[in-house]
């Protein structure tokens, strides 16, 4: 029999909570272990279960039935549309305009093929909202399909990794190389 950790044992360790309580040492380390877990299906934001997907604004934002726009956690796709961040990611990566316009048009086409009036499961990790207050999410499919993952595995995004979600970023970069070298 598994044995545990030695922290864990014995009724030393409930007194020594029970001390430190008053202090509000308890609300602090449950508050740290609250921060680091990653919340899922928060119903006050994305909602319990499965959302439909109404709207493909590209290759890595989309927007639910409540309405809400999410913006796929940890994939950056090039952008379908002429705008700011078009011109910042032309130099970024030392491309031209038209190259990645082209390339932001085939990842919206890919998403889509992948979402547009499908259902979508939402996973969040530490930070739920971005500037723009877009959710911040990773997306699943109802048969278990991990949508940022197959974006980057088929070549259609770039990895961006955000502190503090950065859960899967050592995935998407390795998932990322390999489509590129296929």
């Amino acid at each position: 029999m598994r044995q545990k950790p030695r922290f864990f044992r014995g009724p030393a360790v409930a007194g020594h909570l029970a001390k430190f309580a008053g202090g509000g040492l308890a609300l602090v380390l449950v508050s740290l272990f609250a921060l680091h877990k990653p919340a899922l299906e928060h119903p006050a934001i994305g909602g319990a279960g499965l959302h439909r997907v109404t709207y493909v604004y590209d290759g890595d934002t989309i927007k639910l039935d409540n309405g809400e726009r999410v913006r796929l956690v940890g994939i950056d796709a090039p952008e379908a549309h002429d705008n700011d961040k078009l011109l910042r990611d032309v130099r970024r990566r030392h491309s031209d305009g038209r190259t990645q316009l082209a390339m932001g048009k085939e990842a919206a086409r890919f998403a889509r093929s992948l979402l547009a009036g499908g259902q979508v499961r939402l996973e969040f990790d530490v930070e739920k909202r971005d500037k723009y207050g877009r959710l911040l999410a990773y997306l699943y499919l109802p048969d278990g399909t991990f949508v940022n993952e197959k974006i980057i595995r088929e070549g259609y995004a770039y990895p961006l990794t955000i502190p503090p979600n950065v859960r899967h970023a050592r995935e998407f970069k390795e998932w990322f190389d390999e489509a590129r070298e296929a």
